[in-house]
């Protein structure tokens, strides 16, 4: 069977635990030279002084593919850029980036911290952005000098971020943050060839194990819906060439579905050519939420 990634250099930021960590075997199984960054986490935040990014490199080169370690933390600058220069460094090129590092400090909104707001919003949010500005950067330089580039950032958001969840404030407002990101990044980066995504996955991680407890427990028999590699064939695939027609899209993956979310639109509005009354307002508001869409419900509700 054909390698859908062949010779794609792809940097997986996240890449030593659960859903990047499938993201980078399946990468590699695909044909792709894959730099694999994890700090070393834990579920939180706090460093762990482990490397499970050492273990997924052994992993690939076992099965004879080309693959790299790094512990960049992805939301420093400059730590960031060099991150984006060890693959050009290793590998001759740059390819994709897969955003995916994160972690989380659950709190209901009324008890989170500054500084547990900061934590979240700087890993998930800044991080998306200091990987992928230095990349797009790279890319930009290269079509400046002349040469084609076929580039994708493939960014993590959440349902969390699209619908909300109760207790995650923090890591909800990031993941929406980071959808809305992937629209611009699409809208901004497609006249050098790059495209961005986003995808929402549900699977079983440190994360979702946390939140939501026996309701992602591994079945004893039959297709395990929350498996973290269900979600790596679609990543391959956006990774690839396959997918150059495909941008400014958000994603969820959950066991062998995949669904594309509709965003915001414009669905009603009412015009009476003049400023508004306030007393007139009420009754507007009645009559367009009458005839929009019910809301869908916020996780944990």
């Amino acid at each position: 069977m054909a390698q859908i990634c062949e010779g794609r250099v792809v940097i997986v930021t996240g890449g030593g635990r659960g859903i990047g960590r499938e993201h980078a075997l399946e990468l590699a199984r695909q044909g792709a030279k894959v730099v694999v960054n994890d700090l070393g986490v834990t579920n939180s935040g706090e460093v762990s002084g482990q490397g499970p990014a050492n273990e997924v490199v052994e992993v690939i080169r076992s099965m004879g593919g080309e693959a790299v370690v790094n512990g960049a933390d992805v939301a420093d600058w400059r730590q960031a850029e060099a991150l984006v220069r060890l693959a050009i460094d290793t590998f001759g090129r740059l390819d994709v980036v897969v955003n995916n590092a994160g972690f989380v400090r659950d709190r209901m909104f009324v008890s989170c911290s500054e500084d547990e707001w900061d934590a979240v919003i700087r890993v998930h949010l800044k991080g998306h952005f200091c990987v992928s500005r230095h990349a797009a950067g790279y890319w930009r330089e290269q079509v400046k000098a002349g040469e084609k580039v076929d580039a994708r950032i493939i960014n993590t958001s959440s349902g969390a971020g699209v619908l909300g969840s109760v207790g995650q404030s923090s890591y909800s407002a990031a993941k929406a943050g980071i959808a809305t990101l992937t629209l611009v990044q699409a809208a901004e980066l497609g006249r050098y060839g790059i495209t961005a995504n986003a995808i929402c996955p549900i699977a079983r991680t440190r994360m979702t194990e946390s939140a939501f407890g026996d309701a992602m427990k591994k079945p004893d028999e039959g297709f395990d819906v929350n498996d973290p590699g269900n979600v790596a064939p679609f990543v391959a695939w956006l990774a690839s060439k396959e997918s150059r027609d495909v941008t400014g899209r958000v994603w969820e993956v959950f066991g062998g579905t995949i669904t594309v979310f509709d965003g915001y639109r414009r669905e009603q509005s009412v015009d009476i050519g003049k400023r508004w009354n306030a007393a007139e307002v009420g009754p507007a508001i009645q009559s367009l939420l009458s005839k929009a869409q019910p809301l869908v419900k916020v996780y944990g509700t």
